[in-house]
């Protein structure tokens, strides 16, 4: 695969993956987060305390898990390297590694409340994505 075409789905995959908040909230980002709410019992399963993506998950939207300095999706896993808050907004450079490549992300993200997230696009401020988090 050439290297655009692997930065181009590690970019999709960071892109449905988020985590922000600011300094009070800074713990708030850990959990299971999906596109949907009403999904969250088919786009993740509970196994004992790991929460893992269940089979077929991608029919019913996006999702990712943030915990601590760790989010993963489906196909992604990324470790923040820095963030940095500003009120509601949170800035992250995060690395993020497929079975086939590593590539390092900036992301953009912003608090609409506390079970509420929304990854704005840098360059394209009409283009966001919304989360919210699922009580498992």
């Amino acid at each position: 695969m050439k290297h655009s075409a692997v930065s181009l789905v590690v970019s999709a995959v960071c892109m449905s993956m988020t985590c922000g908040g600011d300094d009070a909230r800074a713990a708030d980002v850990n959990g299971v987060w999906v596109s949907d709410a009403a999904v969250c019992q088919k786009v993740f399963e509970k196994r004992g305390n790991r929460v893992s993506f269940a089979n077929g998950s991608d029919a019913y939207g996006s999702g990712f898990i943030i915990d601590g300095s760790q989010i993963r999706g489906r196909i992604a896993t990324c470790n923040i390297k820095a963030r940095r808050d500003q009120g509601d907004v949170v800035n992250i450079i995060a690395v993020c590694s497929t079975d086939i490549a590593i590539d390092t992300m900036q992301f953009r993200l912003r608090f609409e409340g506390p079970d509420k997230i929304i990854r704005e696009f840098s360059g394209m401020p009409e283009v966001e994505m919304k989360y919210e988090r699922c009580s498992m």
